[in-house]
């Protein structure tokens, strides 16, 4: 086939280019962009009445009024077969592990809708390894479950223990996590490649990494790429999958660069005003369908700026999941890892995934009553500072005990101490014992 070269660049501004004159170009599509001998590649965001703008994964730099274009008739796209198990990829879903590259069916990264009729309710537990989520804060099979961080909280190492231990309870169904890293640094993705070594070679484990050097578009693709094969795995071979998208407060970052680029009118924070509806075409990719043994389960991790859960990105984030962990810089500083709050924190689909033939039977009633006796000692530490702990009643000073023991031997844990489910609920009702202690 002949690929047709056109003389279309209007203008060029930051990472986009706007052409006119393209003929039978599609939304989407993959367009080729001569500079020179170089050859880049761009793909098409808006196509108006004159105007087509696409955005250059290669970056502007050097293109002129004089740069050729030709269209591909293609959408980004990647192959798809286990081989994908132990490789990792870069933001365009490339191999950066120095392996071969992975061969397999094309899969369009956009994703497929599903009809809500057939999707099946969460109904499984997955277990972390963490005793402040998988006590309290329990994740589901197909959940969508973030956790919200700030600055300086150790959400890169929880991430990368919750990719290490996870799995779920039936020994003879398949298990794999995606891992998927957006916008970090260097320093960031050797520590991920350290931490997951293990995970990856032992074939449960696909990753995608990219760089904050990286072209800003590669950081609105990782994400869809990651998915792409996340439902490969689920759908076509019956794993159960953990998506973990670090960090999404990146992504959005990327969104709005982007959507100011190309001129549009900004919504709140200058974030484009189609932002919740840009994230949950992410978000809603996991799941459970009918009639399919596989699942996607997502745990999204959102940077709060200045700690802020309304910002844009965790406020928006929290409408389209079911539930949020949240981080605490307060139980950090206190030498609290991992310093999950579990106060303000909620998993809305605990209660249809533990209990009796899921975890244990008294499972929800030891998370109640764990949840009730740590806001009362929360209430009664508050108290304390106002009147002074000699001022407390008999009563009070138990929860006060309670809450300390509470934060020091069921939250807190080894970063590379993994605890079953069963001794999780152990550690809840030994803490609960000191309610009891005269």
């Amino acid at each position: 086939m002949i690929s047709v070269r056109y003389k279309a660049v209007a203008r060029v501004r930051g990472p986009l280019i706007f052409a006119k004159g393209i003929p039978r170009v599609k939304m989407g599509e993959i367009v080729k962009v001569h500079v020179g001998e170089e050859l880049r590649t761009a793909q098409v965001l808006e196509i108006a009445e004159d105007i087509t703008t696409m955005q250059v994964f290669e970056g502007t730099e050097g293109i002129t009024r004089d740069t050729s274009l030709s269209s591909t008739g293609e959408t980004l796209s990647m192959p798809t077969s286990t081989e994908l198990l132990g490789r990792i990829l870069d933001g365009r879903g490339r191999p950066i592990d120095g392996g071969p590259a992975v061969s397999g069916e094309l899969r369009e990264i956009s994703g497929f809708p599903v009809n809500p009729v057939m999707r099946e309710y969460p109904r499984h537990f997955v277990e972390t390894g963490i005793s402040a989520i998988d006590g309290v804060l329990s994740l589901i099979r197909g959940q969508k479950l973030p956790i919200f961080t700030g600055g300086g909280l150790p959400h890169n190492e929880v991430a990368s223990q919750i990719a290490r231990q996870s799995s779920v309870l039936e020994e003879e169904e398949d298990f794999a996590v995606v891992f998927c890293a957006v916008g970090v640094t260097h320093e960031d993705a050797s520590f991920f490649l350290r931490e997951l070594e293990d995970a990856r070679a032992a074939g449960r484990l696909v990753g995608f990494i990219n760089l904050a050097e990286d072209p800003t578009v590669e950081r609105l693709t990782a994400p869809r790429f990651a998915l792409t094969a996340a439902e490969y795995l689920a759908f076509d071979e019956s794993f159960h999958v953990l998506v973990i998208l670090l960090d999404m407060t990146n992504y959005c970052e990327a969104l709005r660069e982007i959507s100011a680029a190309m001129g549009e009118m900004p919504g709140r924070r200058a974030y484009p005003g189609y932002m919740y509806t840009d994230l949950a075409s992410i978000y809603e990719r996991a799941g459970r369908i009918k009639g399919s043994r596989g699942s996607i389960t997502q745990i999204p991790i959102v940077s709060m700026p200045d700690m802020d859960i309304t910002h844009p990105v965790p406020d928006l984030t929290g409408f389209i999941t079911e539930g949020q962990v949240v981080m605490s810089q307060s139980l950090f500083q206190r030498g609290i890892y991992p310093p999950i709050d579990v106060l303000p924190s909620l998993s809305r689909l605990m209660k249809d995934g533990v209990g009796e033939n899921r975890t244990r039977g008294d499972h929800m009633d030891i998370a109640d009553r764990l949840y009730s006796a740590y806001s009362k000692g929360r209430e009664t530490r508050d108290l304390a500072l106002v009147v002074g702990e000699g001022s407390l009643t008999s009563e009070e000073r138990r929860y006060l005990r309670f809450a300390d023991r509470f934060e020091k031997r069921f939250i807190s844990q080894g970063r590379r101490e993994r605890r079953g489910v069963e001794q999780t609920l152990a550690l809840g009702l030994e803490v609960l014992s000191v309610l009891e202690e005269e």
